[in-house]
């Protein structure tokens, strides 16, 4: 729609300034009453929900309504014109215009309206955000003495009155809680209850319940734009464990801290529908890292997903110039996600070769997807809410539609969770998509 807006401007401000100047006018009254025409126009395709009113949109709103309140200002007084007629301040007027509206409408070409992938489930799907305090860990990220806060958001069956396998997902080193909206719908609509974390200072942004938001810290962006396992194996081991010791500390703060709520009479709706006996975990990137971590750490988790993550937590050290992993099986079921970018890395990356070394299939519980035709941002929405984004990030475009991607995705997750959560049929996904 951004770019439609936009095109519409465009057009508009080319004919206009060839009908001033074949008139040889500024046709300032003319302008006004479209600048109000067009403010009338914006708001009544909203309204009609043509233009689905989001964050997308305010600036441009504000810019219309501003044109449109100069432009009746204008009117009601009857001005007139104050410039004599001139072609090119006509064309510069309408090259000015042009740039001002692109600037206004880049929100909504950079995030552009899209329709979202509706759950395949027998079970309608609600959502709630909570805040939860660590009061046992005090915040890495700031030196007031404060304990660690943690905002997430859990995506659940609606009116249910069973208990469902709880899923928590870990965002990737730049992401959100919200990153992968479409597969928690889905897994929710099939009967788990999702929790989403944003990991305070390592997320985009998060929003508490109390409305104070909290941007990404930049000591942490900074770590992870400088680190390079090729060129300083010892200071990656030493980002991971920094990393990685945050990460597992939130997502087994959340397990606990959800377990403990579902033991109660008086818990909210949402903790009461957890089975506290079925829990996987599952992320993205860093996040999926950790959550390959946590397998190691708990008896109580029985499924991992990790869509394209190396396994951070399994190195040990670094000796003779290379990563030293645990030498031990990776005994939880995991389901390693790959694109296109991290299928290629396997075989050249150090902190891959954990990764590499389970392609070979030794283990009958660890499972290897490659998902051909896209890059590491088409394992989250990213495609879907700002396709522009997701093509710059990867560096390419992908040359599978992003909406079949993530469907396939979201396909093979589940599955992967009904068979080692609820015990519903065998996974046996193949190996390339």
């Amino acid at each position: 729609m951004g770019i439609f807006i936009f095109l519409t401007v465009v057009v508009f401000e080319l004919v206009f300034a060839f009908f001033c100047i074949i008139t040889k006018s500024n046709q300032q009254i003319k302008r006004n009453i479209i600048r109000i025409a067009a403010f009338v126009g914006f708001v009544l395709f909203t309204l009609v929900t043509i233009i689905q009113w989001s964050l997308r949109y305010y600036t441009l709103a504000a810019l219309l309504f501003l044109l449109a309140v100069i432009g009746a200002v204008s009117l009601i007084g009857k001005r007139k014109e104050k410039k004599l007629y001139s072609a090119g301040h006509v064309v510069l007027k309408a090259i000015g215009m042009t740039v001002l509206i692109f600037m206004f409408t880049l929100p909504s070409i950079i995030f552009p309206q899209y329709k979202a992938i509706k759950p395949t489930g027998k079970y309608q799907v609600a959502t709630i955000n909570y805040s939860y305090t660590d009061e046992l860990r005090i915040e890495t990220y700031r030196d007031t003495g404060e304990a660690r806060v943690l905002n997430v958001e859990m995506w659940f069956p609606k009116n249910a009155d069973a208990t469902f396998p709880l899923i928590v997902f870990s965002h990737g080193a730049f992401g959100m809680k919200s990153s992968n909206i479409s597969l928690y719908n889905e897994l929710a609509s099939h009967g788990y209850v999702v929790c989403s974390i944003d990991h305070t200072y390592q997320c985009l942004y998060t929003k508490g319940q109390d409305g104070h938001t909290i941007l990404m810290d930049m000591g942490y962006m900074n770590e992870v734009s400088a680190e390079d396992s090729l060129s300083d194996k010892q200071q990656s081991y030493e980002y991971y464990q920094k990393w990685m010791k945050i990460r597992t500390g939130d997502i087994n703060f959340v397990i606990d801290h959800i377990i403990i709520e579902a033991k109660y009479n008086d818990a909210d709706t949402v903790y009461k529908l957890v089975d506290k006996g079925k829990i996987g975990v599952m992320g993205h990137s860093l996040g999926g890292s950790a959550a390959l971590g946590i397998g190691r750490m708990r008896d109580d988790v029985s499924a991992i997903i990790a869509l394209e993550s190396p396994f951070m937590c399994d190195i040990e050290g670094v000796k003779d110039g290379e990563f030293v992993f645990k030498d031990k099986i990776y005994s939880v079921p995991v389901l390693n996600v790959y694109s296109d970018d991290g299928w290629s890395l396997l075989a050249n990356r150090p902190q891959y070769a954990e990764n590499y070394a389970l392609l070979s299939g030794a283990n009958a519980t660890v499972f290897n997807v490659h998902i051909s035709g896209v890059g590491h941002f088409n394992l989250t929405d990213l495609p879907l809410s700002s396709p522009f984004l997701a093509r710059m990030f990867n560096a390419h475009k992908s040359t599978i539609d992003a909406e079949y991607c993530i469907k396939k995705i979201n396909k093979i997750c589940l599955e992967f969770f009904d068979s080692y959560l609820k015990r519903e049929g065998k996974f046996t996904s193949g190996e390339t998509y």
